[in-house]
């Protein structure tokens, strides 16, 4: 029952999505592309690390610059991935992504300056950890054996999707930072919301460990 739950807390599709994936074959854009922004718009995950990296960041340009790195790393470990068929253990990729939310979170509170003395590169950091979520994506897309036929307009399709389900939810959290900002509460709480992010991206890496380990 807890492996069931960890699984359910990992980078899973639902199952009715999965079944429908392994029995079609051939060319299904506008399916994929469904399923790549559902899958998006859905992750938690993606949604902490997308919610750490714009926190401080007010103007579209800047804003618009880190959400193009986040998405030629992941895009690019997603289809590479799936195409030549390299996984990674589902659990320990989703501790690395959990892992990805407490970095962010920590660099947010400037606990890099204070601990190494200087500040990590920023935009490194972001594609690096892209790197990491496309892989928890390609790993799960591996596990449910797709269907060669049509295999690569598939996975381009799946791949808009999911960066129109990022578009979606980056939206909502431009909508809900930028009211949020306006208010006299913004600055003495910014710093506990970085702070409960980073404990849910510890929570998430305790359920991937523990998971593999009971797995």
């Amino acid at each position: 029952m807890f492996a069931s739950a960890n699984q359910a807390l990992a980078h899973a599709v639902a199952e009715g999505d999965k079944g429908y994936i392994q029995e079609i074959s051939g060319v299904n854009l506008i399916p994929f592309m469904y399923l790549g922004a559902k899958h998006m718009a859905t992750g938690y995950d993606h949604i902490l690390f997308l919610l750490g990296v714009i926190f401080f960041l007010y103007r579209l340009k800047h804003i618009g610059l880190y959400v193009t790195l986040f998405a030629i790393g992941h895009s690019t470990t997603m289809l590479l991935g799936v195409y030549f068929n390299v996984g990674i253990n589902s659990y320990i990729i989703d501790a690395i992504i959990g892992f990805s939310v407490v970095y962010k979170a920590l660099d947010n509170i400037g606990a890099f300056q204070r601990w190494l003395g200087f500040q990590p590169n920023t935009k490194v950091a972001t594609v690096v950890f892209g790197l990491f979520h496309g892989f928890g994506l390609s790993t799960k897309i591996i596990e449910y054996n797709i269907s060669p036929d049509g295999l690569i307009p598939n996975l381009l399709a799946f791949n808009v999707g999911v960066e129109i389900g990022q578009l979606l939810a980056l939206g909502t959290i431009l909508i809900a930072m930028s009211y949020w900002r306006r208010t006299a509460s913004f600055w003495r709480h910014a710093y506990t919301a970085n702070v409960a992010m980073m404990c849910a991206g510890f929570v998430l890496i305790g359920y991937q460990i523990t998971g593999y380990f009971v797995s």
